[in-house]
């Protein structure tokens, strides 16, 4: 269809709309976590068991919390993109180990491994025209 052909064109747009959704959602899943207080970051921090990091929970934790939303929210802008992507992709090798390691199997973990694979392959196209690291 001629009329799809022409949306190439609008690669920055579509980068743009993927930053956009992926980090509201991040931003979305992130805060309650970040909000959580040092409970919440012990708790979360205590995942990194599964790499056999078993001190200082509550420092994970807050990493954890504070690359989701701030991640989250760098991808939007396109600020540090890759760098954050960085993180963001190691929170999510934590997140897929986790739901293996509780016997989820490939279908709990989907979720973790698919945006890690998103993350992965944004590191390669970078933040787009329409972001502050390409101003």
């Amino acid at each position: 269809m001629a009329i799809l052909d022409n949306l190439g064109k609008y690669r920055n747009t579509g980068l743009l709309l993927l930053r956009l959704g992926v980090g509201v959602m991040f931003i979305i899943h992130g805060f309650p976590k970040l909000a959580g207080g040092p409970n919440s970051w012990t708790s979360l921090g205590g995942s990194m068991k599964v790499i056999g990091v078993d001190f200082l929970p509550i420092f994970w934790g807050f990493m954890a919390a504070a690359t989701e939303t701030f991640g989250g929210f760098l991808l939007i802008v396109g600020l540090f993109f890759r760098p954050a992507l960085i993180l963001l992709i190691f929170t999510m090798i934590i997140a897929s180990l986790v739901h293996f390691g509780k016997g989820d199997g490939l279908q709990g973990a989907s979720h973790a491994i698919e945006l890690g694979i998103v993350f992965f392959a944004l590191i390669f196209i970078g933040p787009g025209k329409y972001s502050v690291d390409k101003k």
